[in-house]
C-alpha cells in the first residue's frame, strides 16, 4: 500500500504479524531519512495511542502495533454503530493510513544529544589493539576516530537499554569476534562490523571491546529505565582510568 501527502513522497507497506500485530515498513536498511518517518509515527503513537493498542516497537525501518483485536472491534462498534466488522487487522490499517496521511514529517524535533564518557584500551578495552591492527592504523587514530563521531540512536534493544546506534566511520569497522565471550562487563564499548554499541548490562556478545563507561544505561529503579532512546544523538568522551574510577565512586 503506497500513500503520498503535501509534505513528502510517503512510500510505505503494513503488513499483518499474525492476529494481533500490524507492522509499518518504510524501506530498508539504515538510513536516516528513513528513521525520521519511524520516529515521527511512533512519537505520534506515544502521545495518541490507538484504540486497542497495546504497544508499539521501532526498529530502523518500520513500526509494529501490537493491539487487543476485541478491545478494537467493540471501539469500532462503538464509533461506527455497525455490527459487520471488518477484520482487526483492516481496523487497524485503516486508523493507521488516516494517521500516516495526516503526519507532518517535516516537522523536525531537535534530537537529544547524550555524552558518554569512555575509558579506552587496557583492561576495559581488550580488543582496541586488534581494531587498529585490522584497520592500518594507531590506538589513537582509533580513539580520535571514534570520539568524533556522531550516532543516532535507532532503536533500543537486544537486551534492556542497549542502543542499535548508526553513523560509525568506515575506517574503524571490524569483524565481531570468531568466538563470542560468554560474559561482557555492563558499560562496555564495541565494534562489531560497522556498528558501535554499549553493553548496558552484563551479556554473552561477540562485539571487539574497545573501552567501557561508567555511566549507567540500564536503570531498573528509574520510571523509564533506559537512559538512551530513540532518536537520541551520542557523543563519546575519552576519559582517563583516574576519570573513570573517580565517576564510578560518585565523583564525576
Amino acid at each position: 500500500m503506497k500513500q503520498q501527502t503535501e509534505q513528502v513522497v510517503l512510500t510505505y507497506q503494513m503488513l499483518p504479524i499474525g492476529e494481533a500485530a500490524l507492522m509499518v515498513e518504510f524501506g530498508k536498511g539504515i538510513h536516516p531519512e528513513t528513521n525520521k518517518k519511524v520516529k515521527a509515527l511512533s512519537d505520534y503513537l506515544e502521545q495518541q495511542p490507538l484504540p486497542g493498542m497495546l504497544e508499539y516497537v521501532s526498529a530502523y525501518s518500520s513500526v509494529t502495533v501490537f493491539f487487543n483485536p476485541a478491545q478494537v472491534k467493540q471501539n469500532y462498534q462503538q464509533q461506527s454503530g455497525s455490527h459487520t466488522e471488518p477484520l482487526a487487522y483492516e481496523m487497524v490499517a485503516g486508523l493507521l493510513e488516516n494517521v500516516l496521511n495526516n503526519l507532518d514529517y517535516s516537522a523536525a524535533t531537535s534530537p537529544r544529544t547524550v555524552e558518554i564518557p569512555v575509558c579506552y584500551g587496557g583492561e576495559y578495552g581488550p580488543d582496541l589493539a586488534f581494531v587498529a591492527e585490522y584497520n592500518e592504523l594507531s590506538i589513537e587514530e582509533v580513539i580520535n576516530i571514534h570520539c568524533q563521531g556522531q550516532y543516532l540512536v535507532y532503536m533500543i534493544g537486544f537486551a534492556p537499554g542497549f542502543p542499535y546506534l548508526g553513523g560509525m566511520e568506515e575506517k574503524i569497522a571490524t569483524p565481531r569476534r570468531s568466538s563470542p565471550r560468554l560474559e561482557i562487563p555492563a558499560g562496555s564499548v564495541g565494534i562489531a562490523g560497522m556498528q558501535t554499541g554499549v553493553y548496558p548490562i552484563t551479556t554473552p556478545g561477540g562485539w571487539q571491546l574497545i573501552g567501557r563507561t561508567p555511566l549507567a544505561l540500564f536503570r531498573p529503579q528509574d520510571e523509564i529505565p533506559s537512559l538512551l532512546r530513540a532518536g537520541d544523538v551520542i557523543k563519546f568522551k575519552s576519559i582517563s582510568l583516574a576519570e573513570y574510577d573517580e565517576y564510578k565512586e560518585g565523583r564525576p
